[in-house]
């Protein structure tokens, strides 16, 4: 378990691994960085927030108690709900959310979580912490002769969790036939595709039949709508899990794909980042 630090413009970020793969990023020197001593706890009392620590602790937890999320979840976005890291370890066996004593203590979380408390926060800092920790994951690939797919990242980052979310709710409740679930994945990468890029799978490979030959919309997809697109993944999530009809989910992922695009769009960095 080896610990680094990236630095995200100005922040000095702390990182560790617990094993291969597994990245915790520290959410208290990000929290430093905004000089809000309670954004975790204002992070953590949203509803949101809750429903998807509980959804990707539900992937890749087989410990994880669910009675005890479950009923943070029916209270969280009360007035009276208060809910910390420490609270939420001990309640459910978490294990994305890492709780650290001593000189380099803090509060840690896996790479996935961190980048939605980034996104939290701000997604213009939530690109710039994705950039470094690309910088930092392609060193560490060089020095092992391997190679860190920046692209590969940003594609996978919410892919488990919106794929089997959509298997565990959506298939179900539509009694999918095997051999039609794949219709039921595909429709619902394109409810994305469309409010991020404003056009289905299909749609692009008609309009674009020689990048069509190397690869897909999303191969060809910027930084900025990748980042976008893994957000929209963890949001459609919890959508999916709530209940939310498929109509509603599409104008609220169209809303807050706009709504990220003009808050980067504005930032006079964003020429960096491309």
């Amino acid at each position: 378990m080896g610990k680094k630090t990236i630095n995200v413009e100005g922040s000095e970020i702390a990182l560790f691994q617990q094993k291969e793969q597994d990245d915790f990023i520290s959410l208290t020197d990000i929290m430093k960085h905004f000089e809000d001593e309670f954004a975790i706890y204002g992070w953590m009392r949203n509803k949101n927030t809750v429903e998807f620590l509980g959804v990707w602790e539900q992937l890749h937890n087989p410990g994880f108690k669910g009675n005890e999320f479950v009923t943070f979840k029916n209270q969280a976005g009360s007035n009276s709900f208060n809910l910390t890291p420490k609270k939420w370890i001990n309640a459910t066996n978490a294990i994305g959310i890492v709780a650290k004593s001593g000189r380099y203590g803090g509060t840690y979380a896996h790479r996935d979580i961190a980048i939605n408390f980034c996104y939290w926060l701000s997604p213009t800092f939530q690109l710039y912490l994705i950039k470094e920790f690309q910088r930092l994951k392609e060193e560490e690939a060089q020095r092992n002769n391997l190679q860190w797919d920046y692209q590969r990242f940003l594609t996978k980052v919410n892919y488990r969790l919106h794929t089997d979310t959509i298997r565990d709710h959506i298939l179900p409740a539509l009694q999918t036939p095997k051999n039609r679930e794949w219709i039921i994945y595909a429709n619902e990468a394109d409810l994305l595709n469309m409010a991020v890029f404003g056009m289905t799978a299909k749609q692009w490979r008609e309009n674009n039949p020689d990048q069509a030959k190397k690869g897909n919309i999303r191969d060809f997809a910027s930084i900025v709508e990748l980042n976008i697109l893994a957000n929209l993944e963890s949001f459609n999530a919890v959508m999916i899990e709530r209940g939310v009809i498929k109509e509603k989910r599409f104008t609220l992922l169209a809303e807050t794909a706009i709504s990220q695009f003009k808050s980067l769009s504005n930032y006079k960095g964003l020429n960096q980042l491309k």
